[in-house]
C-alpha cells in the first residue's frame, strides 16, 4: 500500500473477527423485494417511450434510450436472449394495458451499440468517496461454447475482463470498463477514475496495481487522495526516499518496521474485500458470461447489469456490528 496515515503499535495475533447483522428483519424483506416482479410505468416513462424526432438526415429512431435501457435491464437480470426479451416486454405492456410499441430484438441488438446507460445517482454535494478497484474475467457465450461442449475441443475459451470501481460507503459500482483479457489492470485506473464525478479521498486496490502509472493517475485527478496498494515483495524505495519520501516509500518503511499484516490493518487495505464481494454478487445475480456478439454491445451489457445491481442495492443493505 502506498500510504499509511498513522503508525499504531502492532497488535498480537487474534482470532477471526465476527459480525452480526442488526437489521436482519428489514434486510430480509429487502432481499425478497429484489425478486418482486411488480412492474409499473410512470407518466414520464410512458411519454418518453417513443423517441423524439430529430432534424438530421436519415431514418428516425422509433424508441427512446429509456425504452432500450428498460428492455435490456430484465434481459441482464433474468439472462434472456433478445427474442425472449422482446416477448417479456410485450407481455408486460399487454398486462398493463399500455398502448406502446413493443421493441423488436433486432432493434435492441442494434441500439445496444450506442446506448448510454445512466450512471449511479450522485452522492450528496461535496461528499468524497473511498474507491475500491478490482477486475474479473467474464466468459463469452456463443457458438464457440456450444462446439466446446459438443466436441470436447481443447482450445482455450474466449473471455473478456471487467474492471470495476466501487464506493466503499454505498457499495455501489460507480465505474466499470470492459476490455480484452490481455489488458493490464493498471491501465484502466485512469478511465475508471474519469467516470467518477465525486472527489476521492482514498484509492484501494491489490498488488497488481503497484505501478507508478497507477499512483500518477490517481494523484493527477485527486491530489489529496491516499493510495492504498500493497507493494510487491521485491519493491524497493524510490531514489528520493530519504529526502522526499512518497506514499509508497512511507508504506515500505512501515512494513519493514511492523510487518505486512500490521500495515494492511493500519492502512485500511482490508476493506478491499468488499470489491471482491461486489464481483461475487455480480456473478451470482447476473452470471459469469456475456451473451452479446460485439465488444461494444458487451460493454453495454455490463453497464446495464451494473445499473441493475446498483438499483437492487438501493433497496437496502445489511448493517453489521462486530461482536468478537
Amino acid at each position: 500500500m502506498h500510504a499509511v496515515q498513522s503508525q499504531p503499535r502492532p497488535t498480537a495475533p487474534h482470532s477471526q473477527e465476527r459480525y452480526r447483522v442488526i437489521n436482519w428483519a428489514e434486510y430480509d424483506a429487502e432481499l425478497r423485494a429484489r425478486g418482486n416482479l411488480t412492474t409499473w410505468f410512470t407518466a414520464e416513462a410512458i411519454e418518453g417511450w417513443r423517441a423524439e424526432a430529430h432534424s438530421d438526415r436519415g431514418g428516425q429512431p422509433k424508441y427512446s434510450a429509456l425504452a432500450i435501457a428498460t428492455a435490456l435491464t430484465p434481459r441482464a437480470v433474468f439472462r434472456l436472449a433478445l427474442r425472449q426479451t422482446e416477448g417479456l416486454i410485450g407481455s408486460i405492456l399487454q398486462l398493463l394495458g399500455l398502448d406502446l410499441p413493443v421493441l423488436d430484438h433486432s432493434t435492441l441488438s442494434r441500439r445496444a451499440e450506442t446506448l448510454e446507460v445512466p450512471r449511479p445517482r450522485p452522492r450528496r454535494d461535496g461528499e468524497p468517496l473511498h474507491l475500491l478497484v478490482d477486475s474479473t474475467g467474464l466468459k463469452l457465450c456463443g457458438s464457440g461454447e456450444w462446439l466446446l461442449e459438443k466436441h470436447g475441443t481443447k482450445t482455450r475459451r474466449s473471455w473478456r475482463k471487467m474492471h470495476i470501481g466501487m464506493d466503499v460507503d454505498t457499495g455501489q459500482i460507480v465505474a466499470a470498463a470492459l476490455t480484452t483479457n490481455d489488458v493490464d489492470d493498471g491501465s484502466q485506473v485512469g478511465p475508471l477514475l474519469d467516470q467518477v464525478a465525486a472527489s476521492a479521498v482514498a484509492f484501494t486496490a491489490d498488488g497488481a496495481y503497484d505501478q507508478d502509472g497507477v499512483s500518477a493517475a490517481v494523484i493527477e485527478r485527486h491530489p489529496e487522495a491516499v493510495v492504498i496498494v500493497p507493494p510487491r515483495s521485491t519493491a524497493v524505495p524510490s531514489e528520493t526516499a530519504e529526502t522526499a519520501p512518497t506514499q509508497r516509500d512511507r508504506h515500505l518503511q512501515f512494513i519493514a518496521e511492523h510487518g505486512r499484516a500490521a500495515s494492511q490493518k493500519a492502512s485500511g487495505y482490508t476493506t478491499r474485500a468488499r470489491a471482491e464481494a461486489a464481483i461475487g454478487r455480480f456473478k451470482q445475480v447476473i452470471g459469469d458470461g456475456l451473451r452479446s456478439r460485439t465488444d461494444q454491445r458487451r460493454a453495454t451489457e455490463v453497464e446495464v447489469a451494473v445499473h441493475a445491481l446498483n438499483r437492487m442495492l438501493e433497496l437496502g443493505r445489511p448493517i453489521s456490528v462486530r461482536i468478537a
